[in-house]
């Protein structure tokens, strides 16, 4: 994309450069990342950053101040999932925006998807540093936004998990930790912010108040960091200890009732030029002659699953009625292979991240490259020069 830089790292790049990228983020992480690290990061112009963000936030704002919204979006949460005490607004929230060519053959950012729900916000700066060590790039190249280093990043994201509170009392909670593949954010989180990982099957209840057993004792849980997905808790069948409907005497970073309201589900109520066209399946009279151009994704599904594209009539007509409001239908989105690498043009879907204190304020991108139809992190997994990435930008170089 910034094209000295593409064709210097392409140029310069060895082998052993990459073997020495995954064996330190290995290290550094404190466990073997199991998702695929892309062999480069991508060299993102300030020009499409700031679309990026601008259209972020754009978005963002749309969707908190419509009345109509604010009422629709109750319907998302589950009875069995609707924790009280909801917040206001998400404290963390990311937008992924796929990269296309629009009609002049400028680069343009494309809403994909949107989470009102924890990312990678402790592993993102450490693969960032690690590419530019590994490759001698530029201290100016950065993935952080919003006018932050990392020192400043780094505090932010702790006081945003912890609160007020001391790291003791401060759990990050998960399903199974040691079996996801986000485990190395896990880690790296634990090692920042003092606190430890939790697996909600040992979480136990004493009255209103929760609790983790640490060396054999009950410690007091005062605040979760929730990092809990609902649908692979919902699919594993587990005996928790509490319901997320408890009356409990504790704070969410993160309240997990914003997992449902900001998602796939916002998407059918955007108006916006970096938005496409989206549907309940529930409230179409008639599909769309050109299934072909469009895809069909289940509302809580994450990296990829059950999302279809070009589905045909067929599948969705056999989907029951009584299901058809769980799916959107949304126009395709044809992403651009504008990185070139040895192994051809490749396509990049950029997620912004963002933390909700006193202000929204974009935070960090990662980025996930591939050449297939689908983006995730399970896709694309016996190809080179794809995978989980970052976006590097620095203002003072252009395209």
């Amino acid at each position: 994309m910034i094209v000295p830089l593409r064709e210097l790292f392409n140029r310069e790049y060895t082998e052993e450069k990459y073997r020495s990228l995954v064996s330190r983020l290995n290290e550094e992480c404190g466990t073997r990342v199991s998702f695929r690290i892309c062999e480069t990061p991508v060299f993102i112009p300030s020009g499409l950053m700031s679309a990026m963000e601008t259209a972020g936030a754009e978005i963002i704002a749309q969707l908190m101040t419509s009345t109509e919204y604010r009422k629709h979006s109750e319907r998302s949460v589950p009875e069995k999932y609707r924790a009280p005490g909801d917040s206001m607004h998400p404290l963390f929230l990311s937008l992924d925006f796929g990269i296309v060519r629009d009609e002049t053959g400028a680069l343009s950012p494309r809403l994909i998807e949107l989470q009102g729900f924890p990312t990678l916000y402790a592993y993102q700066p450490v693969l960032t540093r690690l590419y530019r060590e590994v490759y001698g790039l530029g201290q100016e190249l950065d993935s952080l936004l919003g006018g932050l280093d990392v020192e400043r990043y780094h505090q932010l994201l702790r006081r945003a998990v912890l609160g007020d509170h001391v790291p003791e009392n401060v759990i990050l909670m998960e399903i199974d930790p040691l079996q996801q593949k986000t485990l190395p954010d896990f880690l790296l989180t634990e090692r920042l912010c003092g606190i430890s990982t939790v697996n909600i099957r040992d979480i136990t209840k004493q009255g209103n108040r929760l609790f983790y057993r640490r060396k054999g004792t009950l410690i007091p849980i005062n605040r979760i960091y929730n990092r809990t997905i609902i649908e692979e808790l919902s699919r594993s069948g587990a005996r928790l200890g509490f319901s997320f409907c408890d009356d409990l005497q504790v704070e969410w970073a993160g309240h997990p009732n914003w997992f449902f309201k900001l998602s796939k589900f916002s998407l059918p109520f955007l108006r916006h030029p970096a938005v496409p066209q989206t549907f309940f399946l529930s409230e179409l009279q008639a599909l769309p002659d050109d299934l072909e151009n469009w895809v069909l994704k289940p509302l809580f599904s994450f990296a990829g699953s059950g999302v279809t594209i070009a589905p045909t009539r067929a599948a969705i007509e056999s989907i029951p009625d009584r299901i058809r409001g769980e799916f959107v239908l949304q126009r395709r989105v044809h992403y651009a292979e504008f990185v070139q690498t040895p192994h051809g043009g490749t396509k990049a879907e950029v997620r912004i991240m963002y933390i909700w204190l006193e202000k929204l304020l974009p935070v960090n991108n990662l980025v996930r490259m591939g050449r297939g139809q689908l983006m995730g992190v399970n896709q694309n997994r016996d190809l080179k020069w794809v995978g989980s990435s970052a976006g590097l930008c620095a203002t003072s170089v252009t395209n």
